[in-house]
């Protein structure tokens, strides 16, 4: 069984290499001691702002230093077959505001009829994003006042007829 902190040294050197760059350079991105750096590389265990600092420094998020390289291969695959989504994102920044690495991933991983988003695909599917977004927000609020037990309710309902349909085939 591998390690969490073997993990964290195998990415950490596989992201080195991609984006050729040696201790001295990550340690002036990332604010760390060389020496931090060199103990993770050795697969020392990290303080967990250290990890954090690391991911910021290489602009990766910070779960790319936990996961198995082989869990990290899908993000790759659907950047490259989704290239349309970097021209939206860096176009509409205000689009992406506060989104998470797993936003990014799901938007990445989108297809449109017969492939890769358009850029108006790219637009609604993060639009609709937003707005599911904005909706379990609105949601987590409504569910902590006395509304909340009717509102768990209708949702268990609405659920429930809705896996329903799912096993019958409708």
């Amino acid at each position: 069984m591998t390690l969490p902190a073997d993990t964290i040294a195998l990415n950490l050197r596989r992201l080195m290499a991609h984006h050729d760059l040696n201790v001295g350079q990550i340690a002036e991105r990332s604010g760390l001691d060389e020496r931090t750096i060199r103990a993770a590389l050795r697969g020392a265990k990290t303080h967990t702002r250290s990890l954090h600092k690391l991911a910021d420094g290489l602009d990766v998020p910070t779960d790319e230093l936990f996961l198995p390289p082989s869990q990290l291969v899908y993000r790759q695959f659907d950047q490259d077959t989704n290239p349309v989504v970097d021209e939206v994102v860096a176009g509409n920044p205000g689009l992406f505001e506060n989104w998470t690495a797993v936003e990014y991933d799901e938007l990445y991983s989108r297809a449109g009829a017969g492939g890769g988003l358009t850029v108006d695909g790219a637009m609604e599917a993060a639009r609709a994003m937003n707005r599911r977004r904005e909706l379990f927000d609105k949601l987590a609020v409504v569910l902590e006042t006395d509304q909340g037990e009717f509102v768990a309710g209708v949702i268990e309902l609405a659920h429930e007829q809705a896996t329903r349909g799912e096993r019958c085939g409708e």
